[in-house]
């Protein structure tokens, strides 16, 4: 068993309620690949691994970029119930689901949260690396951290698409996921919060390949007073495996934050002219040059203690 710890859906009640809501959304959802927003397609393709189960997050945009607060929170419902009635349906295909939130109104997120959490049985929650703009270090954002760790499930991050920087979040996005997780660590996050956990998008992005430079570089007048090491900070993140068979890559990100903090992910079904990488991904873990148990951590073995599923 595998377990595709980051992949994206948009189910057809939620995308169809969302874009009636407002019709620019329409120009930015992933409906480009079909995978996404087709269920039919999708489990077609899933029949191809049959020993992939996927955990499904709502795929962007962002409830808050598109809707005001009223909207979102019904929007962000709909989207968990729909999300709840296809790990229902498909437990042979869908292991469990992470909660979309109304991040433009932060106490309506926790209840939306808590409610996905407690009665649907989520596993976690999903963010995305700027929230309207705003950083992930702001204190309004503090309450979801808190809640999270109280709950002992993890926060998934979505890097955002930021048009100043590239169209499609090609370079983008390792930059936004990068800045999200440098902003996190010297907010102090993980002094406050011991046993928060986040898990990146694609390895870890940048902080992998820079470990040097961020040494070099967080000098102690950078560094809030009682942050020690942040560079062990950084090593707290888990992160998926969506960089795409690039073995090397995964190599780097292992050197970093060892296998227990690897996810096989695939960003499914997103990516690749033919619906997905997911034979590439599985291909590029066992590529590594890593001992056997490490590599089974990281296709199920670090989700399923992660997610304290009972498998």
């Amino acid at each position: 068993m595998k377990i595709d710890i980051f992949a994206h859906i948009l189910p057809q009640k939620y995308l169809a309620a969302y874009s009636k809501a407002n019709p620019a959304v329409d120009n930015e959802v992933e409906a480009r690949n079909r995978a996404v927003v087709d269920l039919d397609i999708r489990l077609r393709l899933m029949d191809r691994h049959p020993d992939v189960l996927q955990v499904l997050t709502i795929s962007q945009p962002p409830l808050e970029k598109f809707v005001k607060q009223a909207d979102a929170i019904k929007l962000a419902k709909i989207a968990n119930d729909e999300l709840a009635s296809l790990v229902e349906k498909y437990p042979d295909k869908f292991i469990a689901a992470v909660a979309c939130l109304p991040m433009n109104d932060v106490d309506a997120a926790l209840k939306e949260a808590e409610r996905a959490i407690k009665q649907l049985g989520f596993k976690g929650v999903q963010i995305y690396s700027r929230i309207n703009g705003e950083t992930l270090d702001k204190p309004k954002f503090k309450p979801l951290y808190q809640m999270m760790a109280r709950l002992n499930l993890p926060i998934w991050i979505h890097p955002t698409t930021d048009a100043d920087l590239d169209t499609g979040g090609i370079l983008g996005w390792p930059f936004e996921t990068a800045t999200a997780m440098y902003r996190l660590v010297l907010s102090g996050v993980f002094n406050d919060n011991p046993d928060i956990k986040f898990i990146t998008h694609h390895a870890g992005s940048m902080i992998p390949f820079f470990e040097r430079r961020l040494r070099w570089l967080l000098y102690p007048s950078r560094v809030p007073e009682g942050l020690k090491d942040p560079i062990e900070h950084f090593r707290k993140f888990y992160n998926d495996t969506a960089i795409y068979g690039c073995t090397a890559g995964l190599m780097c990100a292992y050197a970093f934050f060892g296998a227990d903090r690897l996810l096989f992910g695939t960003d499914a079904p997103l990516s690749g002219p033919k619906y997905g990488l997911t034979q590439v991904t599985i291909d590029s873990i066992q590529a590594m040059t890593i001992p056997e148990e490490e590599k089974e951590k990281i296709l199920s073995k670090n989700a399923i203690e992660l997610l304290s599923m009972a498998v």
